[in-house]
């Protein structure tokens, strides 16, 4: 499903309100600046377009717009309408345990930095850096749900 967008940040992808009560929340919850809150949200709905653009796909986000992402998932209808509107579907976030390796977390950030550059989004690398590459802390392994809903194992048998 493709879906034109004006402009080229994430923010562009929902309404100037709800980014700020996203924002306003990650500052409230993670005692971020504002600024700082902005740039990750602005990259989390950069990473749900990649997401959505590329069903099947493993893409990762960073542990910073992973914040972004959950942050988004507590507005429940918001998150919901947005994943309908782009993707056609839930987006589902599915934790996982398994211990990823430097080099595929590596690699699964340079693909996911390409599958927003690819939708058209800009792409902030302070926040996709290899530094904030501890994703695997035990609470998820920060995948974006695959085709079929579980991209952990690439088909749930329907």
């Amino acid at each position: 499903m493709t879906v034109a967008i004006a402009g080229t940040t994430g923010r562009a992808l929902v309404p100037e309100a709800l980014f700020d009560r996203l924002v306003t929340h990650i500052v409230k919850t993670e005692d971020l600046p504002p600024e700082f809150a902005a740039r990750i949200m602005d990259q989390a709905l950069a990473f749900l377009r990649a997401c959505a653009d590329n069903p099947g796909s493993s893409l990762s986000p960073s542990p910073l717009v992973d914040i972004g992402w959950h942050c988004f998932i507590l507005h429940t209808t918001d998150y919901a309408e947005f994943c309908d509107r782009f993707a056609g579907r839930f987006i589902h976030h599915i934790p996982t345990d398994e211990r990823t390796a430097r080099d595929d977390l590596l690699a699964e950030m340079a693909r996911t930095m390409k599958a927003i550059s690819t939708a058209g989004l800009d792409v902030d690398p302070e926040l996709w850096s290899a530094l904030a590459l501890n994703c695997n802390n035990g609470d998820d392994g920060c995948r974006a749900s695959g085709k079929d809903g579980n991209e952990n194992t690439g088909t749930n048998g329907k």
